[in-house]
């Protein structure tokens, strides 16, 4: 029997994120997110969190989106204090320009106001797959060993650190496409699930709200992701496939 885990990223980037996380895990398919210790959402995706225990909560950890959460940062942020964007870590030199040791202290800061919120994470990933960007992999390895979590397969994980045999990353793009394709898709999926031992789906469902709509190049094509998470010919699919359905904390 397969396990799949599929996961949200960006819970606590607005309220109509938060919204559509939690619609598709009430009303879908949906087992687990990560949230931003930085966004304007984070409170209010607390407390939705802690009135939906059944749902995996892990940590989005961020260097290219907001605010931090600590203070004092020099280098990887831009003079108004937000986060570089990504085209910053994309570019050879960055390491250059950069402390480690910054990037270690605003991950684990972000880390520690998730515990002190009252969430025990399940597992860590990261906004843009920045943890699997040259060193700052590394940073990524030491916190996931420090605080003993599970992590998003993107990368060569470590043997002594837990994660899925599998991640997909296509999800988003089912919903507003052809339907003999989304077919091949659901199909793919199952054989997977029933080839590896665990397997994860990173997806983005929401409402658009202004926040969104302002702050992120990826906004309205999120609703077509919580319409698929909510499709009953998937779920059904995956019922009668004895696919079954966890989170982090269970691999």
């Amino acid at each position: 029997m397969g396990k799949l885990i599929i996961n949200a990223d960006d819970f606590g980037y607005s309220r109509g994120v938060n919204a559509g996380i939690i619609e598709a895990y009430s009303e879908g398919l949906l087992t687990s997110t990560t949230i931003m210790a930085g966004m304007p959402g984070f409170d209010e995706a607390v407390e939705l969190a802690k009135k939906h225990k059944g749902l995996g909560v892990g940590v989005h950890l961020t260097l290219t989106c907001g605010y931090p959460v600590s203070s004092n940062l020099k280098t990887i942020v831009d003079e108004s204090g937000l986060f570089m964007n990504l085209s910053f870590y994309e570019d050879s030199k960055f390491e250059s320009l950069i402390d480690l040791d910054e990037v270690y202290a605003e991950w684990k800061s972000q880390i520690e106001k998730v515990l002190e919120s009252g969430i025990k994470p399940t597992h860590l990933d990261s906004h843009h797959h920045v943890n699997n960007i040259g060193k700052i992999k590394d940073v990524f390895v030491k916190l996931a060993r420090e605080y003993s979590l599970p992590v998003r397969n993107n990368f060569d994980v470590p043997s002594d650190i837990k994660t899925t045999s599998k991640l997909i990353d296509y999800f988003d793009r089912i919903g507003f496409v052809k339907k003999i394709w989304r077919g091949m898709n659901c199909g793919n999926l199952i054989k997977d699930c029933n080839t590896y031992d665990s397997i994860e789906i990173m997806c983005h469902p929401a409402y658009v709200d202004n926040y969104l709509l302002t702050h992120s190049s990826f906004h309205v094509d999120r609703t077509s992701t919580l319409k698929e998470l909510k499709d009953v010919e998937l779920k059904d699919e995956l019922n009668k496939n004895k696919i079954e359905m966890i989170n982090f904390s269970q691999i």
